[in-house]
């Protein structure tokens, strides 16, 4: 009996987007630096429409990196208020990227 690893799907909604379009940024902070420290996950801000597999994909060309795991977030904006009127930030999608023990480090700054 053998286990078969079940194929990616394939995103059938939005456009597709190149690497460059799903890593938007790293995020930096002090818990970041924590996690890198100690567990070898680097936090990136990401493209709302990308997936796990896909957010994957971007890093290892990206970075020429090993990705172990992919773990994401969708985080809702912040409530601001300027002078007499309320508004509201964007919503935006974080993803926690681990890499591989024979995967070297990621220097980002």
């Amino acid at each position: 009996m053998s286990i078969h690893k079940a194929p990616t799907p394939v995103r059938s909604f939005g456009p597709k987007l190149d690497a460059h379009q799903i890593i938007v940024r790293p995020l930096v902070t002090e818990k970041s630096n924590q996690l890198t420290d100690e567990l070898r996950t680097y936090m990136f801000e990401v493209n709302p429409l990308a997936t796990k597999p896909e957010i994957k994909q971007a890093a290892e060309v990206l970075f020429n990196i090993k990705i172990s795991s992919v773990r994401t977030m969708n985080v809702r904006g912040k409530t601001r208020g300027n002078r007499f009127k309320m508004g509201r930030l964007s919503h935006w999608k974080k993803a926690y990227v681990t890499l591989q023990p024979d995967s070297p480090a990621l220097d980002l700054f």
